[in-house]
């Protein structure tokens, strides 16, 4: 016997409450909170290199020690605050960062910032070159390696992916300046630009400080040829260094996605193995190097301190090392917490691209 049970009508006016989307909102709420670890992390980095630039005793001690009389010394110390608690000059330094003051160099007596914006350009360029050349090198080989997989071609490019990746970035640099430089003298041994391009980039209205930039502006192409042929071999150097976990790491994921089931449904209709690879397995492939990029951006900016130092290429590379051998370490200081924001940035942009890109991601 089947029992009825009434089910009591909706009163009207009355609206049942809808289920929330977990969808709604997922993006918004992933990027705040993201944006929001960035505080803690630059946080922890400040702090870590301010006590470790104290180990060694006051800044001015360690850079004008034994070239100053004692009681010179002990009054610059005094005018410069360093004879105070140290956490009291931490402090102090925290409500510095705040207001955009990193402090000025000891050798030279240069304010922080202006070190910064003197010299960040370059390192900038150096940077966007290599990732061009990291890309160019690492993708389509990536592609070549999965379409020919354990095979000759697979094997050769995987070897050269070790070599890319294994090999430090200051002696690919020397090899490079051995052959193409010194033996062949297809390019400029090191330098940014020849003096006159130098110069010519220094008289424009505003210059940006990134060479080839500013010769397109300026519609210089004879200074923009310069220029190419100077950044060439540093961004071969540094470039080749990301390049070989690029091309790692598309082969993986292009192998993976060739074992997708529309991938087997298309190559079931008589899809050739080519346009397999390059019309439907790349693009699922290249969501994980976006993710990766941000730690390779880490890791290519390790890379320029000893390709502008191999190079000559004055950047926030080059000029750190002169001011650690000059033991001027507030300088130091300034450019490392600069390379630490950089990169905290850097990884919040490219983990808002990987959410856009592959909703996955922010779950």
């Amino acid at each position: 016997m089947t029992t009825l049970i009434e089910v009591p009508e909706a009163e009207p006016g009355i609206v049942a409450p809808k289920s929330k989307s977990k969808a709604g909102g997922g993006l918004g709420r992933y990027i705040v909170i993201r944006f929001f670890l960035i505080i803690p992390t630059v946080f922890i980095l400040v702090t870590l290199v301010f006590f470790l630039m104290r180990v060694i005793g006051d800044p001015i001690t360690a850079s004008q020690g034994g070239r100053l009389p004692p009681d010179v010394l002990a009054q610059r110390i005094h005018d410069a605050g360093y004879d105070r608690p140290v956490l009291v000059q931490y402090f102090e330094y925290l409500g510095q960062l705040i207001t955009g003051n990193f402090g000025t160099t000891i050798t030279d007596r240069r304010p922080v910032v202006e070190v910064l914006t003197t010299f960040g350009a370059a390192t900038l360029e150096l940077s966007i070159n290599a990732l061009i050349v990291a890309l160019a090198v690492g993708i389509p080989f990536g592609l070549i390696a999965a379409q020919h997989r354990d095979k000759t071609p697979d094997a050769l490019l995987r070897f050269f992916a070790i070599l890319c990746y294994a090999t430090p970035v200051f002696f690919a640099g020397l090899l490079l300046k051995l052959t193409f430089s010194v033996w062949l003298g297809w390019f400029p041994v090191a330098g940014r630009a020849s003096t006159r391009t130098e110069l010519t980039m220094s008289g424009l209205a505003a210059p940006s400080g990134i060479y080839w930039l500013d010769a397109l502006r300026s519609g210089n192409f004879t200074a923009l040829g310069d220029v190419a042929s100077h950044a060439v071999l540093p961004a071969i150097a540094l470039g080749l260094l990301t390049a070989g976990v690029f091309l790692r790491l598309v082969r993986t994921n292009v192998i993976g996605t060739l074992g997708k089931d529309y991938v087997e449904a298309g190559r079931s209709r008589g899809v050739s193995e080519f346009r397999l690879v390059t019309k439907h397995a790349y693009k699922p492939a290249l969501i994980p190097i976006i993710t990766v990029m941000g730690l390779q951006i880490a890791l290519m900016l390790g890379g320029a301190i000893l390709t502008e130092t191999t190079f000559e290429w004055k950047g926030l590379g080059y000029q750190l090392v002169q001011y650690l051998n000059a033991r001027d370490f507030v300088a130091v200081q300034g450019i490392v917490v600069l390379l630490a924001i950089i990169v905290a940035v850097t990884n919040f942009v490219v983990d808002i691209i990987a959410a856009l890109i592959d909703p996955r991601v922010r779950y």
